[in-house]
Parts: C-alpha cells; sequence; structure tokens
C-alpha cells in the first residue's frame, strides 16, 4: 500500500493523452454534471477524459482490473463497498485494463489489481493488490483529507437526473457462502475457511466455494507477513519450501503473478523428487487462484509438466 501524500501529486505519471481523447457516450460512463447514474461507473478509454474532468470536482478511484485475475475479484467489492458508504464524496471508476489498453498503459499499470486516485486531474498511488477491507478504509480517510487539502471537496448526486433503472435483486447467498462472507468481512479468515470447506464438501462441484476458497487462504496467510523480512528469508533458504511459499503468497497478494510461478517453478526443479509433492500442490492451488484462463497459467502449467516429466 502507498502512503498518501500531497507528494504524491506531482507523480511521474501522464496521463495527458487520455485527456482530450474523443468522448462518445456510453452506459454507465460519468460526466462533469452534478448528478451521475451511479458513484460506481464502468470508463473506456474514449470515456476518461470525462473522468479527469470530474476529478476537479470529487475526488475519482480509479479501479484497474481484469476478468482473469482472482486478486481484483476480492478487492473490487471491497471498493465498491467502501465508495457507496461515502454518500457521493468519492466516485469509483472501473477500468477493465484488457478492453481498454490505454488507460493502463497511462498509468504504467506493471499488475493488477492498481488502484490510483485522481484528485485535480493528478494520479495519486494508493494501492496494488488485494488488501483487507480496514486498510481500504484507512487509504480511503486519507484519500478524502488530501483531497480536502487541495480544494477538492465536492459530491455527486448519484442517481440525479437520468435516474438509471433500479438493478434486479441479487440471490441471496447460499447459507455458507454468506458466513464465508461475513466472515471475511469480519477479518475472520479462519472461520470463512471453515464455511467454504463445508460448502465443498456439501457440492464438490461448488466453483464459487472453490474460488473463494483459495482467496481467503491466501489472504490468511498473507496478512502478517512483512515484505522485507520475508524475502530476506527466501534469498537466505533458497531451497526452503516455506520461505519460498511465503514471497509467493506475497507475490500473488500484490499481482506480481509471473514472479510467484517462476519462484515456485525455480524451486520445483531445484529439489530431491521426494520433496516436490509440496511445491507442486502450492503451485496448483494458485493454477486454480488465479484461473485457467489466464495465460500465464497455461505457461506455468506446461513448465511443471516438463518438469515432471
Amino acid at each position: 500500500m502507498s502512503d498518501i501524500s500531497a507528494a504524491a501529486l506531482r507523480g511521474a505519471v501522464d496521463l495527458s493523452t487520455l485527456r482530450d481523447r474523443p468522448q462518445t457516450p456510453a452506459s454507465g460512463a460519468a460526466s462533469a454534471q452534478p448528478g451521475l447514474p451511479d458513484v460506481v461507473v464502468d470508463v473506456t478509454d474514449a470515456t476518461f477524459g470525462q473522468i479527469l474532468e470530474l476529478s476537479n470536482t470529487v475526488p475519482v478511484v480509479v479501479d484497474l482490473w481484469a476478468e482473469w485475475c482472482g486478486p481484483c475479484k476480492q478487492l473490487s467489492p471491497i471498493i465498491e463497498k467502501v465508495t457507496r458508504e461515502q454518500g457521493g464524496r468519492v466516485v469509483l471508476a472501473k477500468v477493465d485494463v484488457d478492453a481498454n489498453p490505454q488507460i493502463a498503459q497511462g498509468f504504467r499499470a506493471q499488475s493488477i489489481p492498481m488502484v490510483v486516485a485522481l484528485i485535480g486531474g493528478q494520479p495519486v498511488p494508493m494501492f496494488t493488490g488485494a488488501v483487507p477491507e480496514e486498510q481500504v478504509r484507512e487509504v480511503f480517510g486519507r484519500l478524502l483529507e488530501l483531497a480536502a487539502q487541495n480544494g477538492v471537496s465536492g459530491s455527486v448526486a448519484a442517481g440525479e437526473p437520468g435516474e438509471a433503472p433500479a438493478e434486479p435483486e441479487e440471490a441471496p447467498l447460499p447459507p455458507l457462502h454468506a458466513e464465508a462472507f461475513d466472515a471475511i468481512e469480519a477479518g475472520d479468515y479462519q472461520r470463512a475457511i471453515t464455511a467454504y470447506e463445508k460448502a465443498l464438501a456439501e457440492n464438490p462441484r461448488d466453483e464459487d466455494a472453490k474460488a473463494g476458497l483459495g482467496q481467503v487462504r491466501l489472504l490468511a496467510r498473507v496478512q502478517h507477513l512483512d515484505l522485507q523480512a520475508a524475502r530476506a528469508a527466501a534469498a537466505e533458504a533458497p531451497l526452503d519450501p516455506e520461505a519460498q511459499f511465503a514471497v509467493a503468497d506475497l507475490d500473488i497478494a500484490g499481482g506480481h503473478v509471473d514472479d510467484a510461478f517462476g519462484r515456485l517453478l525455480d524451486l520445483f526443479a531445484a529439489l530431491p523428487a521426494d520433496e516436490r509433492m509440496p511445491v507442486r500442490e502450492r503451485l496448483v492451488e494458485l493454477f486454480d487462484l488465479i484461473g485457467a484462463a489466464d495465460p500465464r497459467v497455461g505457461v506455468a502449467r506446461t513448465r511443471l509438466a516438463s518438469l515432471l516429466f
């Protein structure tokens, strides 16, 4: 997580190429009008200039995500929830980096999830990777303080005018999924793990429970880790699986998927055959967490297969 400060407004990220891009109407796109369809909007390369303009009135949080990104699916709902709680003092702009590469390039996004705020058209780093809800709230508080210091303390009245049609109510979560979700919000990852494990015991084909279990196990493993200490321990013990697992988990949580896979595959190759199984199991778990559709998983699986045979 980055430290939000006034100095961040003097960063080197150049968004000028996106400011004057032709703006075509798009469903859910924000404008600098007093009212918005919602405080959470989808933004494209073509409509990003409107978001830059809006940031002169109200701070805008930009969530850079992709469908294949496992940590994004953990972080994005938290950011949306905290945004809505601000009562229009913050707008959330969601950017699918696969569909909008120019925005991703403008922010120099090396990994996702990446969350950046805009204040008066200037980018302010917030954080990369999945973080707990408590930290998200803390960063939002700092963002509002910085925005006020720079004269950006307006608000938007979502839904006025041209209020968007109400979305149909979502079906309630299955009881064990709801229990897991409540536990995650409370920071009780072990209770969430237990709930997802029970759900899988009842239905081994429950893909949502499987994905949720992988994500919450990762959060539980990294919540008390210190990155510098973990990297130092891994450097001192290159063949210690637990030391390497810690850094790989932190890399996954931070969106550095290739680094995590490469570290564990190198470890797998270096270990004696009878000591490789835990590394293989952790790799398979991380493959499932990131998702088979991610091309990086395919590359890593291919290398793992070559090492096995």
